[in-house]
């Protein structure tokens, strides 16, 4: 994987986790469809669908498909179904080599970097164990923290915040085009990660 960085110096680096850090993409495609397949959803989620959503909080995504498809499926219980079968396979994962190498490198250099996931803690502290990254980061935002996830900007300027750099001067790593959107609402620069190449 090529990363297209711009050519300048940032004051901070913003990693999402899920398809950026962690090549989890599959595994939570896995996930979703086991919840989902459990539950007795009266809908097939395709890959496609699953991709674009990407950076979405679990329970938001359930509540657009119940709406779309006239479903009464309950948000938390199948968020809670899922990251327990995700949970099983957290041994599996790998990092996104070309990100989690630059994310080190810029940790060793003492830049100043921090994760902000669509995902809940429970899903982005194992994952990141599980890759040797963990302990590379400070800074962990997930959507429980703010008042709204992504697409809207609020996990990103609270990074940006925690990390004492101005929005503008941080640089934000991303799969999702939820997050893309996240990172240009907060006035940051981004890097697309295309999880789908590895």
């Amino acid at each position: 994987m090529r990363l297209e960085l711009p050519d300048r110096e940032f004051g901070g680096y913003i990693f999402d986790c899920d398809g950026t850090l962690v090549d989890s993409m599959p595994l939570h495609y896995r996930a979703w469809t086991a919840s989902f397949e459990h539950h007795e959803a009266p809908w097939v989620w395709t890959e496609d669908e699953f991709y674009a959503n990407a950076g979405v909080p679990d329970r938001v995504t359930t509540m657009q498909l119940n709406e779309r498809y006239g479903a009464d499926i309950d948000p938390d219980s199948v968020h809670d179904w899922k990251v327990e079968w995700y949970s099983r396979h957290v041994p599996d994962l790998k990092p996104v080599a070309a990100v989690a190498e630059l994310a080190k490198q810029y940790h060793a250099e003492g830049r100043k970097i921090s994760v902000a996931s669509g995902s809940d803690l429970s899903i982005v502290e194992p994952s990141l164990e599980a890759t040797g990254l963990r302990d590379i980061f400070d800074i962990v935002i997930t959507p429980v923290r703010v008042e709204r996830g992504k697409p809207a900007p609020d996990m990103f300027l609270l990074a940006a915040e925690e990390m004492g750099v101005p929005a503008g001067d941080c640089l934000v790593f991303e799969d999702g085009q939820a997050g893309i959107d996240a990172a240009t609402a907060a006035g940051m620069e981004s890097v697309f990660v295309d999880s789908r190449t590895g």
